[in-house]
């Protein structure tokens, strides 16, 4: 448990805790952080990107070339390519892999 998290565990008033359908303190409050920079539709449409045929010029897409089609898109100003790496690393689709997902029974 996190110390900020401890702490607030141990402030919390004795009457919240015998509450029922009471939360941890530490999940009341939301966490601080940069917003995400990409909405889910623009994550789904990055990876459909990422799925689509290379530009010319290319064998294969690369994180650098996506992140300048994203701002090219209008997604965002500005977007790293380990931003981009991270939004299709939770994606499970992978067109390298021979096992998309299906069970062979």
């Amino acid at each position: 448990m996190p110390w900020t998290c401890r702490k607030r565990w141990c402030a919390a008033p004795v009457n919240a805790l015998l509450k029922k359908g009471w939360k941890r303190p530490c999940m009341d409050k939301p966490r601080p952080g940069q917003k995400p920079k990409l909405s889910d539709r623009q994550c789904a449409h990055l990876s459909a990107v990422a799925c689509s045929d290379a530009p010319d010029g290319h064998d294969h897409w690369t994180l650098r070339l996506l992140a300048g089609k994203v701002v090219e898109l209008g997604f965002s100003e500005s977007i790293s390519h380990e931003t981009v790496r991270s939004v299709l690393k939770k994606t499970t689709s992978s067109r390298g892999k021979a096992n998309h997902g299906a069970s062979r029974r």
